[in-house]
């Protein structure tokens, strides 16, 4: 078991700047304090820096990437716009992990977040306890004989920047497991040219749905189906986009599952939009009622060859290990306000809700290691 003051799970855009702004604001990588310092640690699941961002499709490039934002101190160097973001972006994530001495330990699992029994002091006053798997080959002179044990870190306070890479959302259709053909979500998605000459059904509206939907419809034949109607947004107003944010976090401090900001803003034309429209490849077709060995059973009854079905269909929190906590509400959100957890205020969750985008996660890094540095 470990003291710290701060826990920091996961080092992609959210808590990178929570780890920046940690150390900012005096508070110090746990491995290099002395008896003195307010402490920090980091820990990650993935095998070295970037995030998310190592598993992107190859040929999502810096040039179509959505909302780059640097992160804080740092902003992202000039690049080859055709770079694919899985090189580029966790290079520039390395590069800043060392730059600012963040000390990630990785790759590290977080099993489970749950509270310390009370301290003197009253209820509420324990710690949280964060139990993750140790760092492979630490401790253990190289042979992994105890690199594997689990740690234990008794924190102040828990900031979860977990996103939401790891927990692809796949929707349930009757007959889906009778199907011949391949299914996939954008998750394991890798390249085109894997369907050239099929017939792939693109299920979904949002922006990897339609820039997929331009990529492949290059090389097969494309059936794009969603289960509404896109009405094409113009701007955006930022005033508009403001209120498209406050309208997520008033979800989230009702508890209610975080709703993508993408579609509470609305989808704008975009150039690969305007490509796959100009190629015929943009007809938007209502969602199919089942899945058959062959294909997708339509609406008015026709079936719908498929050799593939790519679902785009998003992702929800990576938060399971946060549920010993009890915090989930019958609704299936956490009450999540100004990045606090609101049934839980030692907890942080940031990239949630209303700060998933990039420039919004920074700020919530920011934001939360100022209410935290300012009760330490």
């Amino acid at each position: 078991m470990r003291e710290v003051d701060v826990v920091v799970i996961g080092a992609g855009q959210a808590g990178l700047s929570a780890g920046y702004h940690l150390k900012r604001r005096g508070v110090v990588p746990a491995d290099r304090a002395s008896a003195d310092d307010r402490t920090f640690v980091m820990v990650d699941g993935e095998d070295g820096p970037g995030g998310a961002w190592r598993h992107r499709w190859e040929s999502l490039t810096m040039a179509t990437v959505n909302g780059i934002f640097g992160l804080p101190g740092a902003p992202v160097p000039e690049v080859d716009p055709g770079m694919p973001s899985r090189e580029d972006l966790p290079a520039y994530f390395a590069d800043y992990e060392e730059r600012f001495s963040l000390g990630v330990r990785r790759p590290v699992h977080v099993r489970q977040v749950r509270r310390a029994p009370a301290e003197r002091g009253g209820p509420g006053s324990g710690r949280l306890v964060v139990v993750t798997s140790g760092v492979p080959g630490e401790g253990d002179g190289g042979d992994g004989a105890r690199g594997d044990d689990d740690e234990v870190w008794h924190a102040r306070y828990v900031i979860n920047a977990t996103g939401t890479w790891t927990r692809p959302f796949w929707p349930y259709y009757p007959g889906q497991e009778s199907f011949r053909g391949r299914q996939l979500h954008v998750h394991d998605y890798v390249r085109a040219e894997e369907f050239a000459g099929q017939r792939v059904v693109i299920v979904g509206s949002g922006i990897s749905a339609t820039q997929l939907l331009e990529e492949i419809s290059r090389v097969a034949d494309t059936l794009w189906v969603t289960r509404r109607e896109i009405e094409w947004a113009t701007g955006p107003p930022p005033e508009n986009f403001s209120a498209a944010i406050s309208a997520v976090a008033e979800r989230t401090a009702r508890g209610l599952p975080p709703e993508s900001v993408i579609r509470v803003t609305g989808m704008y034309r975009t150039p690969w939009i305007d490509r796959a429209e100009a190629r015929g490849a943009l007809v938007r077709h209502p969602m199919f009622t089942r899945i058959e060995p062959d294909g997708v059973r339509m609406p008015d009854g026709r079936l719908e060859p498929a050799d593939a079905i790519l679902w785009a269909t998003g992702f929800r929190p990576a938060v399971s290990h946060l549920a010993p906590l009890g915090l989930r509400t019958p609704a299936g959100g956490i009450r999540v306000a100004d990045g606090r957890a609101l049934d839980e205020p030692r907890l942080f969750l940031i990239g949630y809700g209303p700060s998933q985008s990039t420039v919004g996660a920074n700020r919530a890094g920011r934001d939360a290691v100022r209410a935290i540095v300012s009760e330490l």
